[in-house]
């Protein structure tokens, strides 16, 4: 049975399509496709149905990334359903603390925690930014991080 991973921030237009469109290219290149699900999604409902940011899809394509998929917010039903939600910050952290049931099925974990330096493990939203550099660095500390989740996972087994 396949995992599953869930990739979270605010607005699912910057951060968390970056980070899903890394750890598709991540387990791709590790040839674990077939064995790994990657989705990812919204805190707020303001960007469902949205493409992301035109900066997160220029930073992607530049890395030779592609990216379809819309914006969504969060639902209940993704705690039972993934077994790892990533939040890119520690505000996502503590709202998806919030939203998961009882029974959450998922692992909540802040994504910068594998791989980065303490002092680089927040994944800074560069919505507001006036260029692309955010977005760059929100690129390389995703792919730093999923690398070594993949690493970290692949470890226990």
């Amino acid at each position: 049975m396949a995992k599953k991973i869930l990739m979270v921030c605010l607005g699912n237009t910057c951060r968390s399509p970056i980070a899903e469109a890394v750890m598709l290219e991540v387990v791709k290149n590790a040839g674990l496709s077939e064995d790994w699900h990657v989705d990812s999604a919204a805190i707020a409902d303001w960007n469902i149905n949205c493409a992301p940011e035109p900066r997160a899809l220029s930073t992607m394509a530049k890395h030779g990334l592609s990216y379809s998929n819309q914006g969504r917010q969060i639902q209940e039903v993704d705690f039972q359903e993934f077994d790892y939600i990533f939040g890119m910050d520690e505000s996502n952290i503590k709202h998806l603390q919030r939203l998961a049931p009882k029974n959450c099925k998922a692992e909540i974990l802040l994504l910068g925690d594998f791989g980065l330096p303490k002092n680089e493990r927040i994944i800074i939203d560069p919505y507001f930014d006036y260029d692309d550099a955010g977005f760059e660095k929100a690129y390389q500390q995703s792919k730093i991080a999923c690398e070594a989740f993949l690493k970290y996972v692949l470890s226990k087994k």
